[in-house]
Formats: structure tokens, C-alpha cells, sequence
């Protein structure tokens, strides 16, 4: 107990991580957000519900091409990389890492489903805890195999989409079907959202299970495991770290805009064309094509952050985005309770009623907010409000909060 209650100290912490989680962080509220103010067949067909010309339909576009499962992408990344450096840090000190990386994600996956239960469906939470339990065992692997590994879980979705569409038309029929919401079910979405904190539940409850009974086994484990192993394997090579060269981060922020404007762009335009069909969108050429542009444009997130990093360019909003990765649990739990706030019936009761370019100020808002915040609370305590909680349970012993004077 003794040598498991021992938590990273300050300066074991890597900067360049911090920063990069910060900024991923801020840039999932960027599609989190429609989850939050609108129905949830909006989504992933933006066609069913709300205004989708104009300044919504480029606002949908833009955020599609440069945010949807990029910044999820790059925070299971981030996720992953975070596996290696604690259980490297705890090795260097000569303690046990098996007993504390279990204790860490079970109190992640109790967080979890508490969020997705009592919060927020859209929770990422779980799908980390469990993936996590899984992976640690690869930890020790070199980056090469690392690579190939997380290769091979992230066709994982691909193959089983792919594999639908060779499935006869009654069944193709049945999956359009699934993404396809009629208008009794859109308006009993909207009177739950609209009603009170028990009517959300309720009608929380079967989404939440539907994504932990069917999208998690079937498509958020695999692409959060295969990006955690890139992950792991991008921390061990430096990259991470800031510790490649300059050339090397701009090669990298090239290389994956190269790859994947191309393709979010081909994305956007062909699910323009197809009416956001799902049979498009969610099978087929339909994924492919924002599924491997997302991960090159994440890489070239990368490339960029680092050399801001290195190049000690923009200090001062460095600073604030490495405090809001320091707090990242905090400000992701906290996104979720500012919004449902706002939209839920419970609160202001916004949802339904906010277009698409309405939501962007919104999103800004909760942007300053944070980057203020979490800079002024780390200049007086040692972690997030959330993350203490967190370490203490893991440590089943209360940690120290405030910073010494």
C-alpha cells in the first residue's frame, strides 16, 4: 500500500503531452457539442433534423472535415501514451505498476458510467477503462509492433463494416433503419431532453446501453485500442515528447494533411451527395474515407502542436493548454454539466432550439472559460478537483491538494 500510494510528481510530467491534451480536449466540445444541443439522429445524419443550408451546412462541413473523431482520435492517442509514462515513472522508482494501472481505470470506468448514465451518454470514459485493462499487457512491446499492432485493431471496424455490405438488402435495410429516426422518435427525444432530470434519464438509459452493448464491441474498442498502441509507440520513439527534430514534426504535419485533407474533404462533399445516407456514411467507401483521413489529420494535430512546442511559440497559450491537460478529467466532465445545463430541460432547456452556427459561440464560451480557469486553480492547488478525487481512490489515501506556499 505504501509503494502504491506514490503519485507523478510535477515535474515527472511532460509538458508537450500536456499541452496536446489540452488542446484535444477543447476540440472534442467541437462535435460533442451537437450531441449535447440536438437530437442524436443529427449526429450522424445532419439532414434529419435542423436548418442544414448556409452557414449551418458550412459549420456541419467544417467541423466534420477538422474535428469529427480527429480530436478523439488524438486524445486516445494521448490516452495511450499516458499508460507508458506512468507505469515508466513508477518503474524508475522501483514500484509496482500492475496493482495501480488496475486501480486507476476501474475508478475511470466507475467514473465512466457514471457520466454515461447520469450525464451523458456520448461518454469516451468507459471505452478507455476497458481498452486499458486490455492493453497493459503490450505496454513493454517495441514501438514497431506497437504500430503494427494498433494497425490491426483499427481495421478491426473497418472489416466488420465492410463486411455488412455484402449482407442481403433485408438486412441492409434493417441497419439504414437503425440510423434512420421517424418523427415520434425525434419528438420523444426532444420532450425527454426538454423535461425533467428523471425524463432524461429514462430515456438515456437504452441509448447508453446501446452504445456500450453494440458501438463499443463493435467499432469504439477497436479504434480506441489501435490508437492507444500508436500511441504507446509514438511516446517511445519521442515523438510525444517533443524530442524529434524540428524537420521531422513538419514532415509530419505535412504528410498528414497530404493524406487526410483529401480525404475528409471527399468525405464531406460525397456525404453531401448521398443525402447523408447511412448506408453511405456508415458502410462502405462511406467510412473509410473520414475513418483513415481522421487519424492522418490527428498525426499532422501533432506535428503542428509539437513544433509549437519546441519553437516556444504562443507561451502564454501554452501555458493555459497545458493547465487544461493537466485538469483534462475535470474540464471533460465539466463540459458535459455546462452543456446539459444549457440544453437539458433541468437547466435553460435549450435543446432542439439552437442551430448549428448558434452552437459555435457556445463552444467558444466554454473554450475561455476553461483556459481561464484551470491556469488560476493549478496556481493554488496540485490537481483538478476531479483528478485529486481520482488519485485519492486510487491511492485509497487522501492526496495532498493544496500546493505548498
Amino acid at each position: 500500500m505504501t509503494a502504491l500510494a506514490a503519485p507523478v510528481r510535477a515535474r515527472d510530467r511532460i509538458e508537450s503531452i500536456d499541452v496536446l491534451r489540452g488542446f484535444a480536449l477543447l476540440g472534442i466540445l467541437l462535435m460533442n457539442i451537437q450531441s449535447y444541443a440536438m437530437v442524436e439522429a443529427a449526429y450522424f445524419d445532419p439532414s434529419q433534423y435542423g436548418d442544414l443550408t448556409g452557414t449551418n451546412w458550412w459549420v456541419w462541413a467544417l467541423s466534420h472535415a477538422f474535428a469529427d473523431t480527429k480530436f478523439m482520435a488524438l486524445f486516445s492517442i494521448l490516452f495511450g501514451a499516458g499508460i507508458v509514462l506512468v507505469t515508466q515513472t513508477r518503474q524508475a522508482k522501483g514500484l509496482p505498476t500492475l496493482a495501480h494501472h488496475y486501480s486507476r481505470n476501474f475508478w475511470l470506468l466507475v467514473f465512466g458510467l457514471i457520466h454515461a448514465y447520469l450525464i451523458w451518454y456520448g461518454d469516451i470514459l468507459v471505452t478507455y477503462a476497458l481498452a486499458a485493462f486490455v492493453l497493459y499487457w503490450l505496454r513493454n512491446l517495441r514501438a514497431l509492433w506497437l504500430f503494427i499492432l494498433g494497425t490491426v485493431l483499427l481495421s478491426i471496424p473497418l472489416l466488420i463494416n465492410l463486411s455488412l455490405t455484402l449482407a442481403p438488402p433485408v438486412v441492409l435495410k434493417e441497419v439504414a433503419a437503425d440510423f434512420a429516426y421517424t418523427m415520434e422518435e425525434i419528438a420523444a427525444e426532444l420532450r425527454a431532453y426538454r423535461g425533467s432530470w428523471s425524463e432524461a434519464f429514462a430515456y438515456r438509459i437504452p441509448a447508453t446501453l446501446d452504445m456500450h452493448l453494440a458501438a463499443l464491441p463493435g467499432f469504439l474498442f477497436w479504434r480506441a485500442g489501435g490508437l492507444m498502441l500508436i500511441g504507446m509507440g509514438l511516446f517511445k520513439t519521442g515523438v510525444l515528447a517533443g524530442r524529434r527534430s524540428a524537420r521531422f514534426y513538419v514532415k509530419l504535419a505535412i504528410a498528414g494533411l497530404a493524406v487526410g485533407l483529401p480525404l475528409v474533404t471527399l468525405s464531406t462533399l460525397k456525404l453531401t451527395e448521398h443525402g447523408y445516407d447511412p448506408l453511405f456514411g456508415q458502410l462502405g467507401m462511406g467510412i473509410i474515407y473520414n475513418y483513415i483521413g481522421s487519424i492522418a489529420i490527428a498525426l499532422a494535430y501533432i506535428g503542428v502542436v509539437m513544433r509549437l512546442v519546441q519553437g516556444k511559440w504562443l507561451p502564454g497559450l501554452q501555458k493555459r493548454l497545458a493547465a487544461v491537460g493537466r485538469t483534462a478529467f475535470t474540464n471533460y466532465i465539466m463540459q458535459s454539466l455546462i452543456c446539459t445545463f444549457l440544453f437539458y430541460g433541468f437547466g435553460i432547456g435549450l435543446f432542439g432550439y439552437v442551430e448549428r452556427w448558434e452552437q459555435v459561440p457556445i463552444v467558444i464560451a466554454v473554450w475561455t472559460l476553461q483556459i481561464i480557469i484551470a491556469p488560476l486553480w493549478l496556481a493554488r492547488f496540485r490537481f483538478g478537483p476531479l483528478e485529486w478525487l481520482w488519485r485519492s481512490l486510487t491511492y485509497m489515501r487522501l492526496q495532498p491538494m493544496r500546493r505548498k506556499t
